[in-house]
């Protein structure tokens, strides 16, 4: 096979092939990968509900902040009827490993920033006037974190208001 000259046309072409195949080829699994992952997801989501709400009486709430340092924040909130913290469960974040990852542990019962029950809905950093102390050099996480909080507390005022009741609501997945 003859070699193709070093053209700026046969390179283009070349390349061109190269990413259709790839692209193809990473399509095509993704296509089979799918629905284990949505499948997967669903199930982490699940139990995420149980460990929120712990078996008390409450509404599990999926909240999604994109203002978070590294990206969207997705947490998983359970909160009682009448509106105090009863668990959250970080289920995605971009954060910085070692700082804002810190987010799963650091509001978390006996931890620095210990929201578990408190009432939810005008929770702030204490930078910014509020009593919640911010993961060390995070606030940006901490805030984006606490709004979550505070929507998923907007959320069950909605969902009383428009007359659910009942153990173990589910609210729908909500971007701030």
């Amino acid at each position: 096979m003859k070699k193709l000259e070093s053209t700026w046309y046969n390179m283009a072409v070349v390349l061109t092939a190269i990413a259709v195949v790839a692209g193809a080829a990473l399509g095509y699994v993704n296509s089979i990968t799918a629905p284990t992952i949505e499948a997967l997801k669903a199930q982490q989501e699940k139990a995420a509900e149980q460990e929120v709400l712990n078996g008390q009486d409450g509404t599990a709430i999926k909240i999604s902040d994109p203002k978070g340092f590294g990206g969207t924040l997705t947490v998983m909130v359970g909160l009682a009827p009448n509106g105090t913290i009863l668990g959250y469960k970080v289920l995605e974040s971009s954060e910085t490993p070692g700082l804002g990852a810190k987010a799963q542990d650091w509001f978390q019962k006996g931890q620095k920033g210990d929201i578990i029950g408190k009432q939810a809905g005008s929770l702030t950093v204490s930078k910014d006037g509020g009593e919640v102390d911010a993961i060390t050099a995070s606030t940006i996480t901490s805030r984006a974190f606490l709004r979550c909080i505070n929507e998923a507390y907007k959320t069950l005022l909605e969902k009383n208001a428009d007359g659910q009741s009942g153990a173990s609501k589910r609210a729908s997945d909500n971007n701030i």
